[in-house]
């Protein structure tokens, strides 16, 4: 099983990153963009699902992985399919 991992600024929090990113893009014509948030995305191989391996998963993100003063995290599990 895969868990999915995407972190993120919390909306509160100013994202300098992502407004250089914002104004590269319109000095290099791609107008239209009203914003830009850059994050971190990580993919943890793990064991079977378990409610267990979920709060586990959750834990990592929440003490180790992200900054939960400043950071929001989503996690999404997807199996691997063997060939």
């Amino acid at each position: 099983m895969k868990a999915k991992i995407t972190i993120t600024p919390k909306k509160a929090v100013l994202d300098p990153q992502g407004k250089a990113v914002k104004n590269a893009l319109e000095h290099l014509g791609y107008g239209g963009v009203s914003n830009v948030r850059v994050g971190k995305y990580l993919e943890l191989e793990v064991e079977a699902d378990s409610p267990e391996l979920r709060t586990k998963v959750d834990e990592a993100c929440y003490r180790f992985l992200s900054n939960p003063v400043i950071e929001d995290y989503e996690v999404e599990f997807e199996w691997i399919r063997l060939l």
